[in-house]
């Protein structure tokens, strides 16, 4: 038995993968809802059909933990302790008040109780990533955390231009062993898709804070343009084109990189964890 909160998902794999979903939530609690602008506004910066996209994962072997709430509710891909992790730049807080492109998400006066949401969404999301990345640590000697992420490829408050396809990131390499960084760039390169490592997006708080290639844990985060998976309209998106439909033929293309990236993150481990 389990005390674990329904808006958290685990399996426990076999391998020495664990695979960290922590903005695919749409669901809005209910002491929430009332003071958002909008439900839609509240969505709008998920990470949509990530779950579907990486829904291979478990069939490989890997720990999965996802949480359903939404990072509207709290940001568990954040610093806690509320410090930026890009500094100078835009980004949304542990509890966002603002949508990507700067849209108030709260009715005025009505400020998210951040202490509050940390205790309930937060910090159960870690207890239980931890968990896993602990699990997979001790049976195999070393572990890959892969943390999943998807954006929309044109938001020009957070970043010029359009994004590249992969944006993988290892809090400048520092996060994982130069070796696998080396392997999964070379997966992308392979592919007709654009990547940049270490770009506008190095990793958030779970890459940077649970990577420690010193005890054996190797953190990634690959952050996806959504162009490369799904039907993306470029630019302002609204109700009524927001989110594009998840197309499974669309996406076959970078979904058969990320196995091969997950293939490669395995070997990875299982070469490590061989090690004397």
């Amino acid at each position: 038995m389990t005390d674990r909160p329904d808006f958290l998902s685990v399996h426990r794999g076999t391998a020495p993968l664990v695979v960290s979903l922590p903005h695919t939530g749409t669901d809005i609690p209910d002491d929430i809802a009332p003071d958002l602008v909008s439900p839609w506004l509240a969505r709008k910066d998920c990470d949509w059909w990530i779950e579907q996209l990486y829904d291979f994962a478990a069939g490989m072997g890997a720990s999965v933990v996802r949480t359903s709430i939404s990072r509207t509710a709290v940001d568990v891909n954040r610093d806690p302790s509320g410090v930026s992790l890009y500094p100078g730049q835009a980004t949304t807080e542990l509890c966002p008040t603002t949508s990507f492109d700067g849209e108030p998400l709260y009715r005025d006066g009505k400020d998210p109780d951040v202490a509050a949401r940390r205790a309930a969404y937060f910090d159960p999301y870690h207890a239980a990533l931890s968990a896993e990345i602990e699990h997979a640590r001790a049976t195999h000697g070393t572990v890959v955390l892969y943390d999943c992420h998807s954006i929309r490829s044109v938001i020009p408050r957070l970043f010029p231009g359009t994004l590249p396809d992969f944006n993988l990131g290892t809090n400048s390499g520092a996060s994982c062993a130069a070796e696998l960084q080396a392997a999964i760039e070379a997966i992308c390169d392979a592919t007709a898709f654009s990547r940049v490592s270490n770009g506008r997006f190095k990793g958030g708080y779970i890459t940077r804070h649970y990577g420690a290639p010193e005890r054996g844990v190797h953190a990634v985060q690959m952050e996806l343009a959504c162009r490369a998976y799904m039907p993306e309209p470029l630019g302002p998106v609204g109700p009524d084109n927001w989110p594009a439909p998840y197309d499974p033929a669309y996406a076959a293309p970078v979904r058969s990189a990320l196995v091969a990236i997950f293939e490669a993150c395995l070997a990875f481990a299982r070469s490590e964890g061989a090690r004397p």
